[in-house]
């Protein structure tokens, strides 16, 4: 009989909240900054390292729109992407659903193009090199105006056949989701999927503002839903996924001790959950770090964690049929074939 640990290791899953730009690791970071000629207020790997403590939200933001100025050139979105994929393949990963922000890249003058070729030709030879495969969401920052996230639509009109859908990240405090319903609503009628970023730090009322005024079909985070039992209902009754990242909500000072995570009282209260990195290379951790830190700090057993794995590829933008497979794979895992 396997470990927890090693069960964990091996089980089939997918990563549906995974910022690309959240996976620049230090090394990288330098390393790129060096290849690019890029200036950083650091002087080694290990002092990039030592500035990773957050208190909140901003902190991390602030380090995180930095350590992305040595991102360049079409092969560094190539090579980080490529990174990534080779990182989560050893933690049993089979599908991801990657976000990238490409107003940040854009506002320091790297076109659009460049991000989104090096990305998906990563994403292309991960599938093809390690069998997992992927689609890309495009996610407007919060705490630019909702004129901009337009432009950046439109840049993105041409590339629907790379790009499932869009996104609402960065800055959540005083940016609620209906700042942005024009741009959503068009998103969705050209066909793209929607996501939005909610209740990790903002209030319920974001989490219904994303359900009712951006019409998402997932709540990114989603943890302060739990203080709103008429909201909790509905997404139970629902089913709405939730993509939750434990160890990025530690690191953040979301939660203080990972025994008090709401992670098991949303399982309890029947909400659809996944566990996802966020932003691994900042935060500690990926997937299976998280599914290993909920289940020493709230012993989940083998079969709620086998759950977990299936909702991560029900509540992914496969097909039907490519779901049923990928569950198909974990419900062979757990009964040993």
């Amino acid at each position: 009989m396997l470990s927890v640990t090693d069960f964990i290791a091996s089980l089939p899953k997918a990563e549906l909240h995974i910022h690309i730009e959240g996976s620049l690791e230090p090394e990288m970071m330098f390393a790129l900054a060096q290849r690019n000629g890029v200036s950083l207020p650091y002087d080694s790997v290990e002092a990039i390292r030592a500035a990773y403590s957050f208190s909140n939200l901003q902190d991390f933001l602030d380090l995180y729109y930095q350590g992305m100025s040595v991102l360049r050139e079409e092969q560094d979105f190539y090579d980080l992407t490529r990174a990534y994929l080779s990182r989560v393949a050893a933690d049993g990963v089979k599908h991801v659903e990657v976000f990238f922000d490409p107003q940040a890249h854009t506002a320091r003058g790297v076109a659009f193009e460049t991000v989104l070729d090096g990305i998906h030709r990563a994403l292309a030879d991960g599938e093809r090199q390690l069998g997992i495969t992927a689609k890309l969401i495009l996610c407007f920052l919060r705490h630019l105006p909702a004129e901009d996230a337009l432009v950046t639509l439109e840049q993105a009109m041409d590339h629907r056949d790379r790009i499932v859908g869009v996104g609402l990240d960065s800055s959540e405090n005083g940016y609620p989701p209906e700042l942005f319903v024009e741009v959503f609503a068009k998103a969705r009628a050209a066909g793209f999927r929607a996501v939005a970023h909610a209740g990790e730090e903002g209030p319920p009322a974001y989490v219904r503002g994303a359900l009712e005024a951006l019409q998402v079909d997932r709540i990114d985070h989603g943890n302060r839903a739990l203080e709103d039992e008429a909201l909790v209902a509905e997404l139970a009754e629902r089913q709405m996924p939730l993509t939750v990242c434990p160890l990025s909500n530690l690191r953040l000072c979301g939660v203080t001790d990972m025994k008090k995570h709401p992670l098991k009282t949303m399982l309890d209260k029947g909400l659809f959950v996944t566990l996802n990195s966020d932003d691994p290379s900042y935060f500690g951790g990926y997937v299976n770090d998280n599914y290993r830190a909920v289940q020493q700090a709230l012993g989940l057993s083998d079969a709620v964690l086998a759950e977990i794995a299936r909702n991560s590829f029900a509540a992914s933008f496969l097909d039907d049929e490519a779901k049923a497979a990928r569950i198909a794979e974990v419900d062979a895992y757990v009964n040993g074939g």
